[in-house]
């Protein structure tokens, strides 16, 4: 990290995706809500959703129009059982996918779980300037995209260059 670059918190949504988790019960959520909040960033909004593509994308279109949140952290709801419905939800309102966030949180799997990592639909991308993760419900994995991947990812000080940096120019026409 650089000693000239300063760090610049985010306001960041939490989104769990479960039929079965309260506030109370959400390990998940919670491990990403106080992650990123320790690393400085500002917890916009953290909501419980059931498994449901309508409600989940509601959610988080509501989010994506908000000018004041600059990304989203969704968990739970990438496995392949009928439920699993939010890749199905988020995916239709992406305006540019982040391909190697999927490709680089399965590779980091592997070493958790082994082969079990193929079954991850974990993916990113980017809507209206705001960048969405969307990671699978486990703490474990929620854990391993954060201190892995995301930390240093939402750190404008991470070089050799980082995702905030490039929040200024998400607007340029194409």
């Amino acid at each position: 990290m650089s000693a000239e670059a300063r760090f610049i918190p985010l306001n960041i949504a939490v989104l769990t995706v479960s039929d079965s988790r309260t506030l109370e019960s959400d390990s998940s959520g919670a491990y990403l809500a106080g992650a990123l909040a320790e690393a400085g960033h500002h917890l916009a909004e953290r909501r419980i959703e059931p498994d449901d593509r309508y409600r989940i994308r509601a959610v988080v279109s509501a989010w994506i129009a908000d000018a004041a949140i600059d990304g989203i952290l969704i968990t739970g709801g990438t496995g392949f059982t009928g439920r699993d419905s939010t890749p199905e939800a988020i995916r239709p309102l992406l305006d540019k996918e982040m391909p190697g966030f999927g490709e680089l949180f399965r590779a980091l799997s592997v070493d958790d779980i082994g082969t079990s990592a193929l079954q991850s639909r974990a993916f990113a991308g980017l809507a209206n300037a705001v960048f969405i993760f969307c990671l699978p419900g486990s703490t474990g994995a929620c854990r391993l995209a954060w201190e892995q991947i995301l930390a240093a990812q939402l750190d404008a000080r991470t070089r050799p260059c980082n995702l905030v940096t490039l929040k200024p120019r998400l607007r340029e026409p194409g």
